[in-house]
Parts: structure tokens; sequence; C-alpha cells
């Protein structure tokens, strides 16, 4: 077994080993060797291979999280739901929530294999200004097509609730800051207060990613224009598909963006800035987007209670990592974005 970190030490391989081999029949008989992802600021992901066979194994953070988060059960539960229809979902292998074999519950699914884009384009798609607009319409082509899949075909229905899916949206996610607040921020309460003041009513409902962006994406390694793979549905369900717009868009940054707490590539030329994203959307998908402004104002907030989540874990020693220790700096930048955008001055 190799391991590129200490979290891979802390679990043990051989236990899980042998659970994969009595769970998924005939994987070649080499040694497991075990790699991990590099660590974001959520669920851990490894990559497990046994000779040619490849699968990536998804569990919570070590430690203590939030009620409800990082269910891993239930993004393996919709993947059963998803992949049929929409192939660019992993199939999902197996569960299991056994503490003899893990301290945390975690499944595994297919390993899809091409390119995902975090800061820098790999070197085999050339410059941005070759391959930006490429990526950028197949983002937004690969948003609407999972938008398009009718839910309830799928059995999808009871992976969520449409009616008062924003609302509950945007209450949820205030209140998570609350419960992670450490400091005050500048006009803080007043983008609170506005966006419990305008919740729109979804019109339509489909399936909902909920965190939909680029580097949750697959991308061919020789064709920056097709999607192989979407990653991560751990908090997709069904609701009002302009909230995933406004997340997507608000997570693609621009050349003169602050400080976002995150790594970005959209800031480079070629790339579509956000007002050509939205324009590209509404030409693909044929949908109303005049009330947009409201969903990327929000998708701001949300990435912005996020960052400060972590930063509180950071603060309460609850984590050991001091890439947190300043993400309040990113925070206070997300919040006046909301801010600007909803004042009309962003998009």
């Amino acid at each position: 077994m190799s391991a590129i970190d200490k979290t891979v030490q802390q679990i043990n391989w051989d236990k899980v080993e042998g659970y994969l081999r009595k769970s998924i029949p005939g994987l070649p008989k080499e040694k497991m060797i075990v790699q991990q992802f590099s660590e974001g600021y959520s669920n851990l992901t490894y990559l497990v291979q046994m000779g040619n066979w490849e699968g990536v194994l998804r569990r919570p953070p070590f430690g203590e999280v939030p009620p409800r988060a990082h269910d891993m059960e239930r993004e393996y539960r919709m993947l059963e739901k998803v992949n049929p229809v929409f192939p660019l979902a992993p199939k999902p292998y197996i569960y299991c929530e056994d503490p003899e074999l893990m301290d945390k519950h975690f499944y595994i699914m297919e390993k899809k294999q091409g390119v995902v884009i975090d800061d820098k384009l790999p070197e085999s798609y050339g410059s941005s200004e070759q391959v930006g607009e490429a990526i950028s319409k197949n983002v937004i082509s690969t948003l609407v097509q999972l938008q398009s899949i009718d839910y309830q075909k799928a059995g999808m229905a009871n992976m969520g609730k449409a009616e008062g899916f924003m609302e509950r949206q945007v209450k949820g996610w205030v209140k998570r800051y609350s419960q992670s607040k450490t400091e005050e921020i500048a006009n803080l309460d007043e983008l609170e207060q506005w966006l419990e003041a305008h919740i729109p009513v979804n019109p339509e409902t489909t399936i909902v990613h909920n965190d939909f962006k680029l580097n949750n994406m697959v991308l061919d390694q020789n064709d920056p224009s097709k999607a192989i793979g979407i990653l991560d549905w751990e908090l997709s369900t069904i609701g009002d598909p302009l909230s995933d717009l406004g997340s997507t868009v608000a997570y693609w940054a621009g050349p003169r963006d602050p400080d976002m707490g995150i790594n970005v590539v959209t800031n480079q030329p070629g790339f579509f800035d956000r007002k050509e994203f939205i324009k590209e959307y509404a030409k693909q998908s044929g949908r109303d987007v005049s009330g947009i402004t409201y969903y990327v104002a929000f998708g701001f907030y949300k990435l912005a209670v996020i960052l400060q989540q972590i930063h509180y874990r950071w603060k309460i020693g609850e984590i050991d990592d001091d890439r947190f220790s300043d993400l309040n700096k990113a925070v206070s930048n997300l919040i006046d974005m909301a801010n600007q955008t909803r004042n009309g001055r962003l998009i």
C-alpha cells in the first residue's frame, strides 16, 4: 500500500481490501494501492487500485462533523438513481457503514478517466485563449443536459421536495452562518435580510446538483469540449434549476475578482465572463434568466458560508490546518460580492 498523507494511515486498508474483494466480484489479484486525491475543504476522496481496476472511495472528514453534513449514503443513493439516466454521474458500486471497517461510513464508485481542471489547464489543451470558450460552453451544455432529465421518470421524486425549495435553501444557509459566526462583517445582516425578503418561487423543477462547478467536472483529456463525468453529488436534490446556475456563475471567477478562497482558472483570457456565461445558458436552455441576480448573490453567500464553517472549525481548534486561518478574508470578500450583485454592480 502506498499513501500520500497521514489521513491514509488512519484507515485500516487491509480490512477495506478484504471487504471489497468479498463485495465486488472479479477484482484483480494484485495488492490494493491507495492514493488520496488532493484534499479540498470537504469530503475525503481516495483512488483505490487493484491491478487494472480502479475505484474511488468517498467518506466524511475525520473528527466531528455537523449533523446531516457529509451524508455519503444519500450521495450513494442519488447516484443509484442518476447514473442510469445521466451516465456522466459515476456508477456507484458499494456502500458501507460498518464501524469495524472504518470510523465513518463510505462508498465506492466508478473512476471517471479524464482531466479535472482546478487552477491550471493541462498542457495538452494549449492556451486559455484556445480552449476557454470550448470549456465554457461545455460546462453550460452539461448543466443544461442534466436539467433536461425527467426526474420523475428517473424515480427521483422522493429525493427532495420541490415545494418551498428556495425558502429552505436560504433559511438553512443563513442558519449555518449564524452557527459558525466568528466576527462582524460589513453589510452581512442587510444581505441576509434581502435574501429572505426576495425568495423566488421556482416555476420549474429539475435535478439540482447543488455544487455544479468546473472542478467537479471530468473532461476528455484531449477534447476540452467533451465532458466525461460530473462529481460530488452529496448535496444534489430536486428544485429550482436557476439555483445551480447562480452557484456556478458565482464560482466562475473573473480577472478583477478579489480573493474568493478557492482555486480559479476561469479568470484567464478566453473564458466567458459571468454575463456571457448567463447569456449562453439562456440560449441553450431557453429559460428566462431575468431574475438571475438573486441566484448569483445567493451563490456568493453560500460559498461564503462554506468557507466560514471551515474557518470556524479552524478557529475553535477542531481542525489543524493553517490554510484555513485567513479564510475570513475571503468570506468578507464574498459577502461584498453578493451585495454588489444584488445592487446590480457585478453582473
